[in-house]
């Protein structure tokens, strides 16, 4: 591979995988988010295309005429962002009709199979990522209580009975009470009323859901994530190993060593 199609969100990942494509050796053509995507991302990349949420045709085009075979997606687009700033083009609204439903997973996956009927293959890009993922038992911060190992069980037993409604990917507990569920306002506005709800030492689960497809929909952590957890007093975050994308590892794992937060990797 000798160019790269990004379709990039927010967050730091799609910086994550431009830096690790060039670091290969690899050319990177981005479609970017406006008011989602990181400005830091353009110097990254041997192209840029600002566009709006919805606009497919010019992200195809983007793509074939810069001759791109293959694509990834990294970083996701909120859900708030959805509901102010989605312009759909004639493209979108045909597939958004094919597909029947607005959810995260079948959006993604018509997508994928947009792009797909275009001669463009949809990888995962994490390979690229060396030591990107999750491992297994205590990664950083205190050694888990059997209390808390037990309110982490209870979380990953409940994202996996409700994953197969493609309800969200992050589950809260406190002491066996299930304090929040993610649902379409998002993993931080959940946990902040869960911990409104329950008060501190909450046991957070990021899980991916049955059958997501990991090539654009993939539980991540990162620096932001144990900011949020410390502002809320959560005491623990289960993160599936093998799976789940740890952005910024370091970086990630020292902050919760210095917060006193937990990281536990769950098979």
């Amino acid at each position: 591979m000798t160019k790269l199609g990004l379709i990039a969100g927010n967050g730091t990942f799609p910086i994550a995988v431009a830096e690790a494509a060039r670091r290969r050796g690899v050319r990177v053509i981005a479609v970017a988010h406006r008011n989602e995507t990181q400005p830091a991302l353009e110097p990254l990349c041997d192209q840029l295309v600002w566009i709006d949420v919805g606009q497919l045709q010019t992200m195809v085009d983007t793509f074939k005429s810069a001759g791109i075979t293959t694509a990834a997606m990294a970083g996701g687009i909120s859900r708030a962002r959805l509901q102010t700033s989605f312009v759909p083009d004639e493209r979108a609204l045909r597939m958004l009709a094919r597909i029947g439903k607005f959810s995260d997973d079948a959006v993604l996956r018509g997508l994928a199979a947009e792009m797909e009927s275009e001669g463009i293959e949809i990888i995962d890009p994490v390979p690229m990522l060396e030591g990107a993922l999750a491992t297994s038992g205590r990664q950083a911060g205190p050694e888990p209580t059997a209390a808390r190992l037990k309110d982490l069980e209870l979380a990953v037993a409940v994202t996996r009975a409700l994953g197969t409604f493609d309800i969200g990917q992050a589950v809260a507990v406190r002491d066996g009470v299930v304090a929040a569920i993610e649902a379409v306002e998002g993993t931080d506005a959940a946990l902040r009323r869960g911990a409104a709800l329950c008060g501190r030492g909450l046991v957070v689960v990021k899980a991916a859901k049955p059958g997501q497809d990991l090539r654009f929909d993939r539980p991540a952590i990162g620096p932001n994530t144990i900011v949020l957890l410390d502002e809320i007093g959560a005491a623990m975050i289960g993160v599936e190993a093998g799976l789940t994308l740890m952005l910024e590892r370091e970086n990630t794992l020292a902050l919760a060593e210095q917060r006193g937060i937990t990281v536990y990797g769950y098979s």
